[in-house]
């Protein structure tokens, strides 16, 4: 039970570093640009909320243990999770109604909470 949020930390960090090296990139080389704009409208928010959920549990699970470390690495990254999904509509609409300064100052955000959430759970596996 006491490995299992460094279990999940190294989950976390497996999906950001997936979806950020992997998944986004090949949407821009296989999809046109209306076509990537809806897989990536319908992939972020299940992105955050998989990193949300993961969070949560590892939570549970640090409060059970009594695990401070991971109470604290798993709290954050349940914050940056939602507070980068709540981004999301934001960010949407922004590209929609072509305010680009506005567009890449949320996108900058929501690419920090993720970066914020990827070094959080490092962090977790290494100490």
């Amino acid at each position: 039970m006491d490995n299992i949020p460094l279990f999940i930390n190294g989950m976390t960090v497996g999906v950001v570093i997936f979806q950020t090296a992997i998944v986004a990139p090949s949407v821009f080389t296989a999809l046109a640009g209306s076509d990537s704009s809806v897989f990536l409208r319908t992939v972020f928010p299940r992105f955050f909320i998989l990193l949300g959920a993961l969070g949560v549990v590892a939570n549970i699970v640090a409060i059970v243990t009594q695990d401070e470390k991971s109470i604290i690495i798993s709290g954050a990254t349940v914050a940056l999770a939602v507070f980068a999904y709540l981004l999301i509509p934001m960010t949407n609409k922004s590209r929609d109604e072509g305010r680009e300064k506005s567009f890449k100052r949320l996108h900058l955000a929501s690419v920090l909470l993720t970066v914020g959430i990827l070094f959080l759970n490092i962090g977790g596996l290494l100490f």
